[in-house]
């Protein structure tokens, strides 16, 4: 859970932070967008909170909470959409919905042949 300073943190808070925020390391595998700039999300949120690098809030907490408050994050330099669209996920469509319709009934049905499968079994 984060800590309490963290959790109050508002958008206006840590944009300032950001504006000021100097990175001279390696950039973590999260990071986040401020007005342009990519930035560490945990060392910039545990900055803007005023509270000391071994804070007990996680780098996921940090994330929610920037996600929360309206900004882009990103996980190894890919947005979270980004890296949602790439491996492939889709919506239900209505034609999918269709193809499955029949697959449960009739004389070749998923249904039909597992209970077939089931008298032979008790046979």
């Amino acid at each position: 859970m984060p800590s309490t300073r963290v959790s109050a943190l508002t958008r206006e808070e840590i944009a300032a932070t950001a504006r000021r925020f100097h990175w001279g390391r390696q950039m973590p595998k999260w990071s986040v967008i401020v007005e342009g700039r990519e930035l560490p999300a945990r060392p910039l949120v545990l900055e803007a909170a005023g509270v000391p690098p071994n804070d007990p809030t996680n780098s996921h907490q940090a994330i929610k909470i920037l996600k929360d408050r309206g900004f882009d994050v990103r996980y190894e330099g890919k947005t979270l959409q980004e890296e949602a669209n790439s491996e492939g996920s889709q919506p239900v469509t209505e034609e999918f919905i269709r193809s499955l319709v029949g697959c449960c009934k009739g004389e070749d049905s998923l249904v039909e042949a597992r209970e077939r499968d089931h008298r032979i079994e008790k046979r």
